[in-house]
C-alpha cells in the first residue's frame, strides 16, 4: 500500500520504490544510496531520496496511528465495520483525528456533565426531528430530576441543547467542509495592541489577506508580532455561509416542535464549539506550511554556503570588527594554524588608528600574508575603510575579503572551541573562526550549530526539531559530496560522515595521533566500533592524499576497486598514471579499446559495464573520478570577491551597474553585498525579466551577479537593486 503510495507521488516504478525502501530499512545512509547504489534506487539524488524517506516516515506513522485509533474505539465498544473503513481509507493525519474526535477521552465538559445528568434521551429525542405536534416543554418534563439537579424544564433543555452541540461539533464531515470553507474564503486579519508604539511590525497594524493568498513569510512576521505581544490576529471566517450549510446538514424538519432548540443548539456549537477550534486548526495549518517553507528556504540557503570553495595555499590575518573592545587579529598560516594574535583599537572610542595600521604592517611582513578576511559584524565597514588604507601604504601585493562573522561568538564560547583553544581568550577564537573559513568553509561552519550560519528566515521561530533535523541533512550532503581528508579532519568533520558517529569521529582522530597517519583505507577496520557496516557506508566518502593506494583519493567505493583495477588494465593504464593525473583523456581510451566498431561512449561504457560485470551508472562515475582524482566539487562553486579599496554609501549613485555577492535568498527576493555597508535587496520583480514565482529558482546564497542600483535612501541605509536588463 505504502510502496504503491510513494511510487504514484514520486512518479517512480514501484519495484524502484520497494528496492530504495528495503535500503533505507537495511540502515544505509541517504548519502551512501544516492553515491554507490544508483543501480538500485535508477540514480535517485540525494535530494529525491529524502523526500521520498521523510514521505515514508510520515506514511507508516499515519498507519500506525490508523491501527491505534481503530484498537482504541475498539475497546469502547463502538467499532462498526463502516468506521474501520473510513479510517483505513483516511490519505492524511486530520482526517484521522477527526474521526477519532468523538471517541476521544474528554475532560469534562457541559456535555459530559449533561449526560451525567440523565438528559442524553432528550437530545436523541430532539435531533431526531420526528414530533410534529405537541409541546416542547412537555417533552422535556420528564426529565426534570432534582436529585440529580436538573430543576428546571429550562435546565433539562440547555443540557440536551449542550450534547447536541458537542455532537455536531465532534461531527467529521461537518469538521471536513467548515475547514474547506475556511481554506477557500477565511480572511488573516492583524491589528496593533498599541496603535501608537512604533515597532517593525507597523505594516500590519491594519492589516488582512486571504487565506488562500497569505505568503508564507507573512505568516511567520504574523505569529512573531503576536508572539511579541505587538499585535492581534483574528480569523475572519464566512460565519454566515458556514452557519447556513450547518442548519441545512442538522436541521432537516423545520416542521418539528423540536426545531428551535435545535437551532440553537447548532448555533452554539458552531460559535463556542467548532469556530475557535477550526481557526486554531487553520492557523497551525498555515504556520506549519510556513515553517515547512521556511526550513527548506533555510536548507536550500546553507547548501551554497557550505560550499564555498576553499582559498587554499594563503597565509591570512584574520579581523574580528568591534568598536570599545578592540579589533581581534589572528594569523593563520596556509593549514590554518594560529600563529600569532593581537588586538587593535582604531574605531570609536579610543581612534587609535596610526598605532592599528602599524601593528597590522608589522604582522603582514612578519608572517608574509596574502589575504585580511574581515567579519562583517558591528564595525566590519569602519575596519574595512582602516585596511584598505593602509593596503594603500605598503609595496606588498595584499587583498581584503569581508567573511560572514554569523555563529563565530556561538562558537567561541562552546565547549569545541574550548577543547581547540583552551589557553585563547574567547575573544580571539572568533577571529580564528573567520580566518578559517576563509581558508576551508566547510570544514569550519560544521563547528557551529547550522541555525547560527546566519541565512533563512525566521530560524528561531520555527519548529527547532525539523529545522534541526533538515540543517543535519545539508551539512550531510555537503560533506558527503565534497569527501573529507582523513588525515586532517577532526571530529567535528568526520561526524556528518555517512555512517560514522561523533564517539567513532572522535575514534579516528585519536588512532590518528596515537599511530600517525592513514595510508590506506582499510586501516579504519582497525578503529574501536567502525565495524564491516559502518566501514562500508564511509570508507568511499574519506580521502587519503598521499596513500599506499590512488583510489584512495577518489569517491571509487573500496567495493569497487578490484573492477576498477580491471578496467585500468584493459585501458593500458598503470596505478601511477592514476597518481599522476594521466586519465584525464580516458574516454578517448575506452574509444580506441572499443575499435573501430566503436559508436559512441556511451555505447563503449556500456559495453565495458556488461564485459566487467558491473552497473553502467557505476562505471560512468568510476571512469568521472578517474578523471580528476582528489578533485573538489567546490572548485565549480563562485569564489569570494576579494578587494583593495572600499566603497562608500555615499559613493553610489542611481543606475550604477555593480558585481556582488548573494548573502541571502528569501520569499521576497534576495540580499545583495555590492561592498558597502548595507546589503541591497533585489526585490522578487526585480530578479529577472520574466515572472518568477521562487527567488530561488533565479539566484542562490554565494552566487556572484551583476545588480543595477534602482533606489537609495542613504539616512536609512536602504538599497534597492534590479537584475532586470542586465
Amino acid at each position: 500500500m505504502i510502496i504503491k503510495q510513494l511510487a504514484k507521488e514520486f512518479q517512480l516504478k514501484e519495484s524502484q520504490v520497494k528496492s530504495t525502501v528495503e535500503l533505507i530499512d537495511e540502515g544505509n545512509t541517504i548519502p551512501f544510496i544516492a553515491r554507490y547504489r544508483k543501480e538500485i534506487t535508477g540514480g535517485l539524488s540525494d535530494e529525491v531520496l529524502r523526500d521520498l524517506h521523510e514521505r515514508l516516515i510520515y506514511l507508516r506513522n499515519l498507519e500506525g496511528r490508523k491501527e491505534e485509533v481503530i484498537r482504541l474505539i475498539d475497546e469502547q465498544g463502538k467499532l462498526t465495520e463502516e468506521l474501520r473503513e473510513e479510517i483505513l481509507a483516511a490519505e492524511v493525519l486530520q482526517r484521522i483525528e477527526d474521526l477519532y474526535r468523538p471517541y476521544r477521552p474528554k475532560r469534562r465538559t457541559r456535555a459530559t456533565i449533561a449526560k451525567e445528568k440523565g438528559l442524553e434521551p432528550l437530545a436523541e429525542l430532539i435531533i431526531k426531528q420526528e414530533l410534529l405536534s405537541g409541546d416542547i416543554e412537555e417533552l422535556a418534563k420528564p426529565f426534570i430530576n432534582e436529585e440529580l439537579e436538573v430543576h428546571t424544564i429550562e435546565d433539562a433543555l440547555n443540557g440536551a441543547k449542550d450534547i447536541i452541540a458537542e455532537m455536531v461539533s465532534d461531527d467529521a464531515e461537518y469538521r471536513e467542509k467548515i475547514r474547506e470553507l475556511n481554506m477557500k474564503k477565511a480572511v488573516v486579519h492583524s491589528e496593533a495592541v498599541d496603535p501608537e508604539e512604533k515597532t517593525v511590525y507597523e505594516m500590519y497594524y491594519s492589516f488582512s489577506e486571504a487565506v488562500n493568498k497569505i505568503a508564507n513569510h507573512r505568516i511567520l512576521a504574523l505569529n512573531r508580532g503576536e508572539k511579541e505581544k505587538k499585535l492581534k490576529i483574528k480569523l475572519n471566517s464566512p460565519d454566515e455561509e458556514i452557519t447556513q450549510f450547518l442548519m441545512s446538514a442538522v436541521v432537516t424538519n423545520k416542521k418539528a416542535i423540536t426545531t428551535e432548540v435545535l437551532v440553537e443548539a447548532v448555533d452554539d456549537a458552531y460559535k463556542r464549539l467548532i469556530a475557535p477550534s477550526i481557526e486554531r486548526e487553520i492557523r497551525n495549518i498555515l504556520t506549519e506550511r510556513a515553517e515547512e517553507e521556511a526550513i527548506k528556504v533555510f536548507g536550500k540557503n546553507t547548501k551554497p554556503l557550505l560550499l564555498v570553495p576553499p582559498v587554499k595555499n594563503v597565509r591570512v590575518l584574520a579581523i574580528d570588527p568591534s568598536f570599545r573592545t578592540g579589533c581581534k587579529l589572528a594569523v593563520l598560516d596556509e593549514t590554518g594554524k594560529l600563529l600569532d594574535y593581537a588586538t587593535i583599537y582604531p574605531n570609536e572610542p579610543q581612534n587609535k588608528v596610526e598605532e592599528a595600521k602599524k601593528v597590522m604592517k608589522a604582522l603582514i611582513e612578519k608572517y608574509d600574508i596574502d589575504v585580511i578576511p574581515i567579519g562583517n559584524g558591528t564595525a566590519s565597514r569602519e575596519t574595512e575603510l582602516l585596511v584598505a588604507d593602509m593596503i594603500k601604504e605598503i609595496k606588498k601585493t595584499l587583498y581584503y575579503t569581508i567573511v560572514s562573522e554569523a555563529g563565530a561568538s556561538v562558537y567561541s564560547a562552546s565547549k569545541l572551541a574550548t577543547e581547540e583553544y583552551p589557553d585563547i581568550d574567547v575573544s580571539i577564537r572568533g577571529a580564528i573562526s573567520i580566518g578559517r573559513r576563509l581558508q576551508d568553509p566547510l570544514a569550519e561552519l560544521v563547528k557551529i550549530d547550522p541555525k547560527s550560519i546566519g541565512v533563512g528566515q525566521y530560524q528561531h521561530d520555527l519548529n527547532q526539531g525539523k529545522l534541526g533535523e533538515t540543517l543535519k541533512n545539508v551539512v550531510e550532503d555537503c560533506v558527503n559530496s565534497v569527501g573529507v581528508d582523513l588525515n586532517t579532519a577532526t571530529p567535528s568533520l568526520l561526524q556528518y560522515v555517512s555512517g560514522i558517529s561523533y564517539a567513532v569521529a572522535k575514534n579516528i582522530v585519536k588512532h590518528r595521533e596515537d599511530h600517525g597517519k592513514y595510508k590506506a583505507r582499510g586501516q579504519l577496520k582497525e578503529i574501536k566500533r567502525l565495524g564491516d557496516k559502518v566501514f562500508q557506508q564511509c570508507a568511499g566518502f574519506l580521502r587519503i592524499s598521499d596513500g599506499e593506494n590512488p583510489l584512495d583519493n577518489t569517491a571509487v567505493h573500496p567495493e569497487s576497486y578490484e573492477i576498477t583495477m580491471q578496467l585500468i588494465e584493459k585501458l593500458g593504464y598503470t596505478t601511477d598514471d592514476i597518481r599522476n593525473g594521466q586519465l584525464r583523456n580516458i574516454e578517448d581510451r575506452i574509444m580506441e579499446y572499443g575499435g573501430k566498431n566503436a559508436k559512441g561512449i556511451s555505447s563503449q561504457i556500456k559495453l565495458l559495464a556488461e564485459e566487467l560485470q558491473v552497473g553502467e551508472l557505476t562505471l560512468k562515475d568510476i571512469i568521472e573520478e578517474l578523471k580528476k582524482p582528489g578533485r573538489d566539487p567546490r572548485e565549480e562553486m563562485p569564489k569570494p570577491i576579494f578587494r583593495s579599496d572600499v566603497l562608500k554609501m555615499e559613493d553610489l549613485k542611481l543606475d550604477m551597474i555593480m558585481t556582488g555577492t548573494v548573502r541571502n535568498v528569501v520569499d521576497f527576493g534576495a540580499f545583495v553585498d555590492i561592498g558597502v555597508k548595507q546589503d541591497g535587496l533585489v526585490h522578487i520583480s526585480q530578479l529577472s525579466d520574466k515572472f518568477v514565482k521562487n527567488p530561488m529558482s533565479v539566484v542562490s546564497v554565494g552566487d556572484e551577479v551583476k545588480v543595477k542600483i534602482i533606489g537609495l535612501d542613504i539616512e536609512r541605509g536602504k538599497i534597492s537593486l534590479s537584475m532586470r536588463n542586465l
